[in-house]
């Protein structure tokens, strides 16, 4: 029951997130609005981390089994993909190499305000 439970909380925001996408038209994903909106229930308190942690974990997991789909995408229309490859190539590694900086950079300032906070 503790898993039901779990999945349909997550499955909540991800309704609540196409609502909002249907309502805000801003072309942002529906699942990135769920995520955000499921993001600020944990840091308000909302949502504990408990009441979500275990079938977060497993979908953690199970996160490469996602990717397979949109991979045979790709094959299948390799014919459609190949005269852009390079300029797909160099976003992917221009947004990588930004995500990375980006993600360091906040973990990096976390971790010194959260050392500031233990003084």
């Amino acid at each position: 029951m503790k898993y039901l439970s779990q999945i349909c909380i997550i499955l909540g925001f991800s309704l609540l997130g196409e609502a909002l996408q249907r309502l805000v038209p801003l072309g942002i994903p529906a699942s990135v609005y769920g995520l955000v909106l499921l993001f600020l229930a944990l840091c308000t308190g909302l949502v504990k981390v408990e009441q979500v942690k275990d079938v977060g974990s497993f979908l953690t997991s199970i996160l490469p089994v996602l990717f397979v789909a949109p991979t045979v995408g790709i094959v299948e229309h390799w014919s459609l993909i190949r005269p852009k490859l390079l300029p797909i190539c160099l976003l992917l590694v221009a947004s990588t190499v930004l995500v990375f900086g980006l993600s360091g950079t906040i973990t990096q300032r976390l971790s010194q305000k959260e050392g500031e906070q233990h003084d």
